[in-house]
C-alpha cells in the first residue's frame, strides 16, 4: 500500500523515511510508520513532524490500551523526537509490471540474496515515456469501458431505506477494498437531484456533480447500453460502495467523477529500435489488479497487424508498390474442411484492381490473402521468422495474412522496430545496469548495435568447423544447439556453426531485410496514416490508421490490427528512434469488444460504433506519440541507394507521361520500376508497348 514519499509497502517506508530495516526500527518509529495509512501523504514524518508525532502517540497509546507494551515502552517510546528524512532512492513514478519484472531478473540472476544486499537495478524504462504510456493506455481502456455503461456498485454497505453505517464503519469498509491507481472507492450518503455526496477512505466527505456521472448510462451487454441517465438517482442509492477518481481544475479545485474497475484489459510497450531498449511497459489496467503482464505474456492474435510482413514478404519476392492486386471476393473450396472459404475485406468494400500501398493502408485482407498465395505459405512463414516471431506462433494456413498468428505486445513492437530502423533485427531488453551497495557496477547490458558501414572487425571465439551444414533441429550435440538458441536461429533454418558462433558473439545487430525493403514499407505504413491522393480534386482517400495524422508528421506510421469479431484490437507504429504497440481486448478470449451507441448526455466528442484496431487502440498510441515526439524535429526522409523515383499512373501502376491528379511519384527498388507508359483517355488505358498479360492476384 502506497505510504508516503512513493514508497509501497512497510518495508519501503522502513528505508525511505530512516535507512532502516525492518527489525532495525524503534518502537516509536515502528508506531510512526503504522499510522501512515491514515493519511499517508500529510501525516508522514517528512511532511510534518508534528502530525506524524500525533499520530504516533495515537498508535502508542492504542498498543498500550491492548496490552501490546507496557507502561515503560510506552513512556520511552513517546519521548522519542520524531526527526526523519528521505533516504535512497527517490522514485519519480509507480510502474508496477516493469518494477516486478526487474525484481524477478534479478532473483533469477542473483538468488534471493537480491532482496537483502543493497542493489541498485537500473532499468531501461525513460519515466516520462512510462508515465505517458500510463497515463494513455489506463485513460483510453477506461474510456472505453465507461462508454459500454455502468456494471454497478461494488457493493452496499447499508440498505437505503436503513439507518446508515457511523463514520468509522465506513471508512473501516472502505479500506478494505483496494486502491487501483487514481480509483479509490466511496460510500454514497446522500442521494440529490443531480449531484451525490459521498465519504471516501481518508474520511473526507467528497461531492459527485452532473458532469461527473452523467456518462453512467446501465451496462446491459457488450454490444448494448441502456438508456442515459437523467438524474443522480438513476445511478447511485444511498449505502453503496462505489469507486471514484479527482481531477485538478485550471483552479486547482479537485472534481470528483464516478468511475469503475474496467471490464476489459489493455497492454502497451515502447522500444527503441536502435538497440531494443524497452523505454516503456504498461501489463495491464492495475498491477494490484492483476500481476499478469499483457506486454510479455499474453499471446493473441493480431489480426492486420501481420500484413506488413506479409508485404514485405512479397517485397523482396519481386513484387513493387505499384503491382496491382485484384480487390475482389474469393471464395474457394477446402476440401479437408468441407467448407467454401470466402475471406472478406473489412468493411466488406472491393475496389477491383488496387496498388499493393493502398492494400496494405486500407487493409484489405483478400489482397493479403493472394500476395500470400503469389509468395508462397511456406516461404511466407519462413520470412516471417527474420523478425523473431517464433514458428509455432503462425499457423500454416492462408489465414495468416488476416492475421491468424499469436503474438505479444513486445514481440509486435520488435518486429516493426526492423522496418525503423531499416533492416535490423534488434531484441527487446530491461535491464541497464546493475551496481552493488558501495556503487561498483556487477551487470551492464550489452545490447547488440546497429553498424551500416565500417564496422570493426569483432572478436568471434574460434570454433570446430563441421563438414556439412548442420540444422539446429536435427543432428546437433546439447553445445551445438545451445550455440544456435543464443545465436537466436529458427529451429530449422540451416546455419553452420561458424554462422551460428557469429551472430552470438557479434556485437552487431543482423540484418534481415535490405535496407531498400525496410524504406518500401515505411512508405506504405505511413501510408496508413496519410492516405493518398489529392482531396480537393475529390480523389483523397484514409489509411485506417488517419487518427494519427492529428501529430501532424510526416516521419510516422503504423498499422491498425482487429481480429475477426473485434476480440483483439492492436496499432503498432513508430516516429523517430521509437517504435509502440497499444493492444486492447478482453482476458476471455471468447469475449467480444462490442458497440457503442450515441449517448445523448455527451457532447459531439464520444466514442461510438464499432470496435477496431484504429478507434480503439490506436488513440493511446497517438496520445503517447505527442509526449515521446513533443521535443524531437521531423525528420527528413532518407532514400537509400538503389532506390528510384519515378511518375506513374495511379489506375494502372504504369508510367505515364501526364502530371495531373491521376499521377504521382513513386519509390521503387531499382531495375523493378515499370517500363511500360500508359496513354489515357478517361478511365480507359492502353500500354504503349504489348507485354504479356499476368492475372492479377
Amino acid at each position: 500500500i502506497f505510504l508516503g514519499h512513493r514508497s509501497y509497502g512497510i518495508g519501503a517506508a522502513a528505508q525511505t523515511y530512516y535507512g532502516k530495516t525492518l527489525d532495525q526500527l524503534t518502537l516509536g518509529e515502528m508506531a510512526t510508520l503504522a499510522g501512515l495509512p491514515k493519511a499517508p501523504s500529510s501525516i508522514n514524518p517528512i511532511t510534518s513532524a508534528e502530525r506524524a508525532t500525533s499520530r504516533r502517540n495515537i498508535v502508542l497509546r492504542r498498543m498500550l490500551e491492548e496490552g501490546y507494551i507496557s507502561q515503560f515502552e510506552f513512556d520511552q517510546a513517546r519521548q522519542e523526537p520524531v526527526i526523519s528524512r528521505r533516504h535512497g532512492a527517490d522514485i519519480e513514478l509507480y510502474a508496477g509490471y516493469f518494477s516486478e519484472y526487474a525484481r524477478a531478473w534479478m532473483i533469477e540472476q542473483y538468488g534471493d540474496e537480491a532482496l537483502t544486499s543493497g542493489y541498485r537495478v537500473f532499468t531501461t524504462s525513460d519515466s516520462k515515456l512510462q508515465q505517458a504510456a500510463q497515463t494513455a493506455a489506463i485513460n483510453n481502456l477506461l474510456s472505453y469501458d465507461q462508454g459500454h455503461g455502468y456494471r454497478g456498485a461494488v457493493k452496499t454497505l447499508w440498505q437505503a431505506d436503513a439507518t446508515p453505517l457511523p463514520a468509522e464503519e465506513i471508512i473501516k469498509a472502505l479500506r478494505q477494498e483496494p486502491n487501483y491507481g487514481a480509483l479509490t472507492p466511496a460510500a454514497v450518503t446522500v442521494v440529490g437531484d443531480k449531484q451525490v455526496e459521498l465519504i471516501n477512505r481518508a474520511g473526507d466527505n467528497i461531492t459527485i456533480e452532473w458532469d461527473g456521472m452523467k456518462w453512467a448510462r446501465r451496462f446491459i451487454h457488450d454490444a448494448r447500453q441502456g438508456p442515459a441517465p437523467k438524474k443522480a438517482a438513476d445511478i447511485f442509492t444511498e449505502g453503496e460502495m462505489v469507486y471514484v477518481t479527482s481531477a485538478q481544475d485550471d483552479e486547482d479545485n479537485t472534481i470528483w467523477s464516478l468511475s469503475q474497475v474496467p471490464a476489459a484489459n489493455t497492454a502497451f510497450t515502447a522500444i527503441s529500435p536502435n538497440d531494443g531498449a524497452v523505454l516503456a511497459m504498461v501489463g495491464g489496467f492495475n498491477y494490484t489488479h492483476s500481476k499478469f503482464n499483457r506486454a510479455l505474456q499474453s499471446v493473441r492474435q493480431v489480426g492486420s497487424g501481420i500484413k506488413p510482413f506479409i508485404y514485405a514478404a512479397a517485397l523482396d519476392d519481386g513484387m513493387t508498390l505499384a503491382t496491382l492486386i485484384n480487390d475482389a471476393p474469393i471464395s474457394r473450396w477446402d476440401q479437408s474442411m468441407g467448407v467454401a472459404w470466402r475471406p472478406k475485406n473489412s468493411p466488406e468494400v472491393y475496389d477491383g484492381p488496387q496498388r499493393v500501398r493502398v492494400g496494405l493502408a486500407k487493409s484489405k485482407n483478400v489482397m493479403a490473402v493472394r500476395i500470400l498465395q503469389r509468395v508462397g505459405l511456406d516461404e511466407s512463414i519462413n520470412y516471417l521468422t527474420r523478425f523473431g516471431f517464433k514458428r509455432k506462433d503462425l499457423p500454416r494456413a492462408e489465414a495468416l495474412a488476416l492475421g491468424a498468428g499469436s503474438l505479444t505486445p513486445i514481440e509486435m513492437a520488435q518486429g516493426f522496430a526492423v522496418f525503423a530502423n531499416g533492416g535490423y533485427y534488434v531484441e527487446p531488453y530491461f535491464i541497464e545496469r546493475v551496481e552493488d551497495a558501495n556503487g561498483e557496477v556487477i551487470f551492464q547490458a550489452e545490447p547488440k548495435t546497429i553498424c551500416q558501414q565500417n564496422c570493426p572487425e569483432p572478436n568471434i571465439p574460434p570454433v570446430r568447423l563441421p563438414e556439412v551444414e548442420v540444422s539446429a533441429a536435427e543432428g546437433t550435440t546439447p553445445e551445438q544447439q545451445r550455440l544456435f538458441e543464443v545465436a537466436g536461429v529458427e529451429e530449422d533454418l540451416l546455419a553452420t556453426e561458424e554462422e551460428a558462433a557469429e551472430e552470438a558473439f557479434s556485437p552487431y545487430a543482423p540484418q534481415v531485410i535490405s535496407e531498400q525493403t525496410a524504406f518500401l514499407m515505411r512508405e506504405m505504413l505511413e501510408s496508413n496514416i496519410w492516405g493518398g491522393g489529392n482531396w480537393r480534386a475529390g480523389t483523397g482517400w484514409n489509411g485506417t490508421g488517419w487518427r494519427g495524422q492529428v501529430l501532424k508528421r510526416r516521419d510516422i506510421g503504423g498499422k491498425t490490427g482487429t481480429t475477426n469479431d473485434s476480440r483483439d484490437t492492436w496499432y503498432t507504429g513508430y516516429g523517430p528512434s521509437i517504435v509502440a504497440t497499444s493492444w486492447v481486448g478482453f482476458d476471455d478470449f471468447s469475449r467480444k469488444l462490442g458497440r457503442i451507441s450515441r449517448n445523448p448526455n455527451l457532447g459531439d466528442d464520444q466514442r461510438v460504433g464499432g470496435s477496431a484496431g484504429g478507434n480503439i487502440a490506436q488513440p493511446p498510441w497517438v496520445d503517447f506519440m505527442k509526449v515521446a515526439l513533443e521535443e524531437t524535429p521531423v525528420s527528413e526522409k532518407q532514400i537509400p541507394e538503389d532506390i528510384v523515383r519515378v511518375r506513374i499512373d495511379k489506375d494502372t501502376g504504369l508510367l505515364t507521361r501526364r502530371s495531373d491528379g491521376s499521377t504521382m511519384f513513386e519509390y521503387f527498388l531499382k531495375g523493378t520500376e515499370p517500363e511500360d507508359v500508359v496513354q489515357q483517355s478517361g478511365s480507359i488505358f492502353e500500354v504503349t508497348e504489348e507485354a504479356p498479360s499476368e492475372e492479377l492476384f
